[in-house]
């Protein structure tokens, strides 16, 4: 499970790498399709920043971070991290269709990303307390 959470944390850097790269372009981007979904809107938006800091570049730390838990095989940690991570994504997928009225399509495939990863290290941290339960009676069988 650890591998799948790498590869889409690797993923997840690289949504959120083009998202950077739209917040800091002033050109027309390939991601604006129509007036519902604009990445330049939702990455010029007040909202695409924390203090001063692009969400985008927070992200690529949150990848970065939570694929660094995966490899490290720390459950516990992933599921802390990733939980708030969702809970934020969610968040900002608020914004862009109640505040903003357009969605970012880098910012729709990194909410997927964030629910999946979420889900498998759910399944994961599960797995870990079942397998470590099994793993101890048969020990103690044994």
């Amino acid at each position: 499970m650890r591998y799948l959470l790498m590869v889409l944390a690797l993923a997840g850097v690289v949504v959120a790498s083009l998202a950077l790269q739209v917040h800091y372009s002033t050109e027309t981007e390939p991601c604006s399709i129509n007036e519902k979904w604009d990445c330049g809107i939702v990455n010029h938006s007040p909202y695409a920043e924390m203090a001063h800091v692009p969400v985008a570049a927070i992200g690529i730390a949150g990848y970065v971070l939570m694929g660094g838990l995966a490899l490290q095989k720390r459950r516990r940690l992933a599921l802390a991290a990733m939980v708030p991570a969702l809970g934020y994504s969610l968040y900002l997928t608020h914004l862009e269709k109640d505040v903003l009225g357009v969605y970012c399509l880098y910012c729709v495939i990194s909410l997927g990303i964030l629910t999946t990863m979420t889900l498998c290290t759910v399944g994961w941290q599960f797995a870990g307390q079942f397998g470590g339960r099994a793993a101890a009676r048969e020990e103690s069988q044994g």
